[in-house]
């Protein structure tokens, strides 16, 4: 997919300079993370998506989905670098992703949302998990 000199495309690789760039521009890369498991990250994605600028060929967005597959998937690590905002590449890397998970028979897609995205998604035909709560795991009980 391609529009006003950005392309949109499902990888199995990419630059891990350019990702780790994403990762730390969307506050997600922890020092003590290793560059070098970025190439295993993208490979083990159910889906990975990159948006690139069709002049530089730099990454200026990525999404993910993670999943078995078959039942559930969830999709994360979408960011865009702030001056490519309000281009619709968010929109169409998630619907990217939701259409390879339904198109694979997978029906249960959910992400957890940063604060201040939720209309984001919804627009996009997510709705809150009345009566969930997300939890993440901080160490031994």
């Amino acid at each position: 997919m391609s529009a006003d000199g950005i392309s949109i495309a499902l990888v199995r690789s990419w630059d891990t300079e350019e990702i780790v760039s994403l990762y730390r521009a969307g506050g997600w890369w922890k020092d003590e993370y290793d560059p070098a498991e970025i190439p295993r990250l993208i490979r083990g994605s159910f889906a990975f998506v990159v948006a690139s600028d069709t002049k530089s060929g730099r990454a200026v967005g990525m999404g993910r989905a993670i999943s078995d597959g078959v039942s559930d998937a969830y999709i994360q690590d979408l960011f865009v670098y702030p001056e490519y905002r309000r281009r619709e590449l968010g929109t169409a890397m998630v619907s990217l992703l939701v259409n390879l998970c339904r198109g694979a028979g997978i029906s249960w897609i959910a992400l957890v949302a940063e604060p201040d995205s939720e209309q984001f998604y919804h627009s996009l035909g997510f709705v809150r998990m009345e009566g969930h709560i997300p939890l993440i795991y901080r160490g031994d009980a």
